[in-house]
């Protein structure tokens, strides 16, 4: 089975971070209870200030097709809109 990987980062605005850093729980949360979740890591970066790193693995492409469609109403893409995503998708067996 091809899982597929999303690793990249979010550069977060000083006057979002704290109403971002309170939606992030729940994202967290909801995504890694997904079927097909397998890695959902968000992290600070320790170089970038207001930087988060994403990294995320999902067992095939419909798991990944699931997240992305959920997270579209999500209370997150609601706090994150406007915000660029720089992520990469690729596909590992």
């Amino acid at each position: 089975m091809t899982k597929v990987k999303l690793i990249g980062y979010l550069d977060i605005p000083r006057e979002r971070r704290n109403s971002i850093f309170v939606a992030l729980s729940e994202h967290i949360t909801l995504t890694r209870a997904e079927d097909g979740c397998i890695t959902f890591e968000v992290t600070e970066s320790d170089t970038v200030v207001g930087r988060l790193n994403v990294n995320e693995l999902f067992t095939d492409q419909a798991a990944f097709d699931f997240h992305q469609s959920r997270t579209k109403n999500s209370a997150w893409a609601k706090t994150t809109d406007g915000i660029p995503r720089h992520f990469t998708i690729s596909t590992e067996l």
